[in-house]
């Protein structure tokens, strides 16, 4: 916990926040539609059902 003296003299900055997708900032028309959701399984060593998703 830090002094009263060192609060004074440096004070608490607050965390900046940053975007997850800088492309997408102020440029709502850069969206995807949805073609076809579904379910995919992966290639040899590994098993699941994957979701993918095709976009236009």
């Amino acid at each position: 916990m830090p002094t009263v003296n060192q609060l004074v003299r440096k004070g608490r900055k607050s965390q900046t926040k940053r975007n997850k997708v800088p492309a997408l900032e102020a440029c709502p028309q850069k969206r995807g539609v949805c073609t076809r959701v579904y379910t995919t399984t992966p290639k040899k060593p590994n098993s699941a059902l994957r979701k993918v998703a095709r976009v236009r």
